[in-house]
């Protein structure tokens, strides 16, 4: 149960944070390269990651959202998820997740925040609100849900412009 929440975790993470271009090639604050600061983020009931997670975020044709995440999963392994939509509300599908028919649903809340809703097999599992500062300079995604086992989820996970 513990490698399932891992792999949910990382489909999660996959729809945290977004594209790599620079700021000023998008009106979208979330726009580029962001790495996890593991000091500043809180993972509830946890394991805290043991490596920090980096997610690119690009603009995609049509106003879509391409997220990229590289991590290390549970077991030291290189992780790497895909994940190309719309912020229209609509399921995505999560290319390399660990979990199987795993999705992410994007919808714009407004200027510097949107919403990632993460499903597998249909059911959401995780909701995640990800706010961009004022001075684009941090993300924070707020994060919550249910674990497999049953467990409420409620993350903290803060990342920094890289």
């Amino acid at each position: 149960m513990h490698k399932r929440f891992a792999a949910i975790f990382l489909a999660v993470a996959a729809t945290l944070v977004a594209t790599t271009t620079t700021v000023a090639q998008s009106s979208d604050p979330w726009v580029g390269t962001w790495k996890v600061n593991l000091a500043k983020s809180t993972y509830s009931p946890g394991p805290r990651p043991t490596a920090p997670t980096t997610v690119k975020l690009e603009s995609s044709p049509g106003g879509g959202l391409k997220t990229t995440v590289d991590g290390v999963d549970p077991k030291g392994q290189p992780t790497h998820t895909e994940t190309v939509g719309m912020l229209d509300g609509k399921d995505n599908p999560v290319k390399g997740s660990p979990v199987p028919n795993a999705t992410t649903a994007l919808k714009r809340i407004d200027g510097r925040t949107l919403e990632a809703v993460n499903k597998v097999d249909g059911k959401v599992v995780t909701t995640t609100r990800v706010v961009v500062s004022a001075d684009g300079k941090t993300l924070t995604a707020t994060q919550t849900g249910k674990s497999p086992q049953g467990d409420n989820i409620n993350n903290v996970i803060v990342a920094d412009r890289q």
